[in-house]
């Protein structure tokens, strides 16, 4: 093996507090630099992160020439010059590309009826010269004229508002900073409704601004008392009303304002209700609501906007298909869903005596869902579609037909033979007896002798659902002969929303349990063996990391944790941070309930790395990230140096000038999991 430079200790400095009558030490605890969410200036702090930083260059120096291999790899299978599909919206088509060798999107439209292109908004341009952007909001107004976007420059989730006339080019005095929220215009095109982020990060109102008024004076139609709790704006399909939604990740509430007059008294579709959530959508005057209210599959109900709390059936709720969301348009709505963990589009007709019509796939195991369908009276619907082994692909679906037609595949400039590759959906038996589905794609030649490579990925958290997709980047996996494998363990709502009940708050443990059991029944079926698995999360897949870390060391070759929820205890006890009142309904409140203190101690993983052997680690943070903050990464890397008794490979990557999702632009970001990538490869003993 290389040799390997000596790691940066970070030092301990005694601090302890005492919750429900036990004392913590956390000798780490000042990698938390004061004055937070301020920027980072504590000199012991940036210190220690770039001793880390400069100690990750020196490891992966000499497997520079493998990271340079994959990027190469991984850029030669993306097209440079790609355009998304047009789609229409009134008297525009609306399109996205990439300039060949470009980081960032340009946003374009042309009439339908024709005419010149015109250029939109150039991210390339906008980025110029910053180390990190992302574009938010992005609303063209309903007469066309405007645009409003919103813009991050720092990863720390802090946009800025910005209004560009279409038609000058120029931009509008308007310009509101500190939001966190979508834009969504007024019918008049006049101003448009959105949320300012509160002095703890969180959206906790909606407000009304019209153009050319002082932002300081815009109306607040909405504020949250619930400290927990969220807000949000949209509009439903038909645009005629406006939403401002409220909600935990238990409970919601939803307001309806007329989009010609969001001075109106806002419409309450119904009062919060304990562990009650809905979603709402409007046709000709009847709301179609989502709802959850009587079973954990949920179920369609219809009101009038007369009467809003006065629900009727329209679909019942089922024990095998888990109704996931519905769109309205004109003359049909869409149900979305999954059947046993597959996705399923359904089209309903508003006449009852209509059979739906359940969108054929032609695989086995993939991912579909609805596209971008700007419109509300359209007779083609826009789909997407891929799996493990099918790149991603656009569909429009003929209404009246039930033909589906293929508008883009997308290109591998590289070359992509599917018949290389294999792919099966297994069932594996946890340890209390439930099947946990796994995705599982491999080249055809791969040994099931044990002998094989495997990289096994997870989340199991918030109902998150971690789909059957296609990567391009994963192929130089399996074109190395490895295969890769996706867990869908509990916590996510894979199987429906008891999956994810069943792997939170007192029963979180159970995510922890299936991918762990779900490793060992791939090397029982001959998939891989004990070390030669490798393992990836990332924000609470990263939390799943440490737990399995902790849990079950030697399984694992090496585990990727990449912007890890690790300090669980301490985030959960702090609720002065960006997101913790609102996650306790999935974690528990440590603070003021003893149980919820104790689960939480006896899995988080900062609070239970043990002095004993560990894989080889791959750990990153990004300095400004807001959900997960840099020093969680930073003190369990510190920690484990400090505790673990082996001499593997521990790397910490900080992006000094970037968030939770690590740098930004395409070939940047690309390049990160090339380095990534071959840590792995590296770590595995693939020959470089």
């Amino acid at each position: 093996m290389t040799d390997i430079p000596t790691p940066p200790t970070a030092p301990q400095r005694p601090h302890s507090f005492e919750r429900h009558g036990v004392t913590i030490d956390d000798p780490w605890a000042w990698i938390r630099a004061p004055g937070y969410p301020a920027p980072v200036e504590d000199e012991d702090v940036l210190a220690y992160l770039n001793a880390e930083n400069a100690y990750y260059e020196a490891v992966m120096a000499p497997h520079k020439p493998l990271a340079d291999t994959l990027f190469a790899e991984m850029r030669g299978r993306i097209k440079e010059d790609d355009a998304s599909v047009p789609q229409k919206d009134g008297d525009w088509l609306y399109w996205t590309d990439f300039e060949k060798g470009g980081e960032y999107r340009r946003w374009w439209r042309k009439p339908v009826d024709g005419g010149a292109d015109q250029l939109l908004l150039d991210e390339p341009k906008l980025a110029e010269g910053k180390e990190y952007f992302t574009l938010g909001a992005f609303s063209v107004s309903p007469d066309g004229r405007l645009l409003a976007y919103a813009v991050d420059d720092s990863g720390a989730e802090r946009f800025e508002i910005r209004v560009k006339d279409l038609e000058s080019g120029e931009l509008l005095p308007d310009t509101i900073a500190g939001v966190l929220s979508d834009v969504v215009w007024t019918a008049d095109s006049k101003g448009f409704l959105y949320g300012l982020a509160n002095e703890h990060w969180r959206t906790d109102n909606a407000r009304w601004h019209r153009l050319g008024e002082d932002p300081a004076n815009d109306t607040e139609l909405y504020r949250e008392a619930d400290e927990g709790w969220r807000v949000s704006v949209s509009e439903t399909q038909s645009r005629n009303w406006l939403v401002i939604a409220a909600g935990d990740h238990v409970t919601s509430e939803v307001y309806l304002l007329p989009a010609d007059n969001p001075a109106a008294e806002p419409l309450l579709v119904a009062p919060r209700k304990p562990g009650r959530e809905y979603d709402v959508e409007e046709h000709d005057g009847t709301l179609f609501i989502h709802t959850n209210d009587i079973h954990t599959n949920w179920r369609l109900v219809t009101a009038s906007i007369d009467a809003p709390g006065e629900w009727h059936e329209r679909i019942g709720p089922s024990e095998d298909f888990y109704m996931t969301g519905v769109v309205c348009f004109a003359d049909f709505f869409v149900v979305d869903g999954r059947d046993r963990g597959l996705d399923q589009i359904e089209i309903h007709r508003y006449d009852q005596t209509i059979a739906p019509q359940r969108i054929v796939f032609p695989e086995d195991s993939y991912a579909a869902g609805v596209g971008d369908n700007p419109e509300y009276a359209i007779s083609r619907l826009r789909l997407g579609y891929q799996s493990m082994v099918t790149p991603g692909t656009v569909y429009d679906y003929d209404i009246a037909t039930g033909a589906l037609e293929t508008l883009k595949v997308q290109e591998i400039p590289s070359g992509y033979d599917a018949s290389r590759y294999a792919t099966e959906r297994l069932e594996i038996e946890a340890r209390d007896g439930t099947k946990v589905p796994v995705s599982i794609v491999y080249p055809k030649d791969f040994p099931r002798d044990g002998s094989g490579k495997l990289y096994l990925y997870g989340y199991g958290a918030y109902g998150h659902a971690i789909e059957p997709g296609f990567s391009t980047g994963r192929l130089s996996f399996l074109d190395r002969g490895m295969a890769f494998a996706i867990a869908h363990i509990r916590g996510g709502d894979d199987l429906g929303q008891q999956w994810y009940h069943d792997g939170k708050l007192e029963k979180r443990t159970n995510s922890f349990n299936d991918f762990v059991d779900v490793a060992k029944g791939l090397v029982a079926q001959g998939y891989t063996a004990p070390g030669n698995i490798a393992i990836c999360g990332r924000s609470a897949g990263g939390e799943l990391m440490g737990a399995v870390a902790n849990s079950d060391p030697g399984l694992w070759g090496v585990v990727v944790a990449d912007v890890p929820f690790v300090d669980v205890l301490n985030t959960m006890l702090d609720a002065t941070l960006p997101l913790t009142p609102g996650e306790w309904p999935e974690w528990g409140n440590p603070i003021e309930d003893k149980a919820a203190f104790d689960l939480i101690r006896s899995y988080s993983p900062y609070d239970n790395v043990e002095a004993k052997p560990y894989p080889p680690m791959f750990i990153s943070g990004g300095l400004n990230d807001p959900r997960v903050t840099y020093w969680e990464p930073a003190k369990w890397a510190a920690k484990l140096r400090a505790t673990k008794t082996d001499n593997n490979v521990l790397v910490l990557k900080t992006n000094m000038g970037a968030g939770h999702g690590g740098k930004s632009g395409r070939w940047e970001s690309l390049r990160e999991a090339a380095e990534e990538n071959a840590f792995v490869l590296w770590q595995l003993g693939i020959a470089e």
